[in-house]
Formats: structure tokens, sequence, C-alpha cells
């Protein structure tokens, strides 16, 4: 992949043990473009073990081929369901050992906090995020995969917490989310309402 300079990549990764969500995105200016974003579906029939290998085969080859600086990705809930909750965690230690190997710096949030970011409401739906993603990035179509643009949205969540927000063009649906205490702004949202000057 030919990279501009000064531009910052970075991945996103939605983890499942049937379907994996990613995607990539690059900074530059303050500004994102969607890279690329899709799924690993596998098939349920298959050994688990032989999915963990599909899922760090598969984040491998992404990294070889965007080459990002930093890995984003989402942690599992705590449900009731502890074999459930068991394979997640497998499949996301799997996708943070591939990015590790190649020396890419690992971040995980919590799906609360991936939602905040993106629309600034903590418990919003697969299709709100979406939604506001499309806004976000000018994007003429939504995502066709739920999956994918929830990966997409790890990696913008991420963006906005290391300090640094996007410029977002479209109009905010959204009330305004509030700094929290360690300086860090939960959206786009957040950094216009306290920053006006800037954003002009």
């Amino acid at each position: 992949m030919t990279r501009k300079s000064q531009e910052r990549i970075i991945m996103g990764i939605d983890p499942g043990t049937v379907v994996m969500g990613y995607g990539v995105i690059a900074v530059q200016s303050n500004k994102i473009r969607l890279i690329t974003a899709g799924i690993l579906k596998m098939s349920s029939d298959d050994h688990h073990l032989d999915r963990l290998k599909e899922i760090f085969d598969t984040v491998t080859t992404l990294i070889e081929q965007y080459l990002p600086d930093e890995l984003s990705i989402e942690e599992p809930f705590y449900g009731k369901n502890v074999q459930s909750m068991l394979k997640l965690g497998r499949a996301q230690g799997v996708a943070m050992a591939a990015a590790l190997q190649r020396q890419v710096p690992v971040y995980g949030y919590s799906p609360r906090l991936i939602k905040q970011s993106i629309t600034g409401k903590g418990g919003a739906s697969k299709e709100q995020v979406a939604a506001m993603i499309q806004r976000l990035l000018q994007m003429d179509k939504k995502p066709k995969y739920l999956d994918a643009t929830d990966a997409v949205g790890v990696a913008i969540c991420h963006y906005f917490q290391s300090g640094h927000p996007v410029k977002n063009t479209s109009e905010s649906v959204n009330k305004p989310v509030k700094k929290s205490k360690n300086g860090k702004y939960s959206g786009w949202e957040a950094f216009v309402q306290d920053n006006p000057r800037r954003t002009k």
C-alpha cells in the first residue's frame, strides 16, 4: 500500500468467533478517510482452534498489506454465558497477538465507549453507529456489513480517545459529549464545544 507522508494508519478489529469485522482508516491533518473495511466469515462447523488460526492469519495479512501504526480492538463485554466469553476472549487475544508479533501497538475499548465516541450514546444500536460513520466519512452508501462498520468505529474511537478529534464537515445529529477528566475527547461534538475557535 502506498501511504502519504505523515499519514497515520489505524486498524480497528471487531472480534468474533464466527464473524470478525475489520476496518482501516488513514488520518492526516485532523481529517480521516476510509481505506478499507470488511469481514472475515468463518464456518461454525470448523473447529474453534482452526477459526483462531484463520483470525491470526487474516489479521497478519491485513497488517502486512496496510502497515497500520496502531491496532484498536473491541473488548469483550461481560455476559452470562461463560463459554461464549471464553471463546470471544480467545479470538480477541489471537488478533492482538498477530499485531504484537508485528510490533504494532494494541489498544482496547469497551463497546459502550466506542458507541459513545461515535454517536454520543453508549447504548446506541449497530445501525445508529453505521449511520453516524456514514456521515462522518461522507460515504455515499451505507456499509454492507455492520461488523465491518463496528470495526471502523473502533478505529475512530481510538483516534478520538488519543486526544486528536477528527474534523467532520457533516451536521451533527447528537448532543455534545463532555470532555473527560483525563483531558481526552469522547467525540467531535465534545471538541467543538470546548474549542469553537479551532473549528472554523
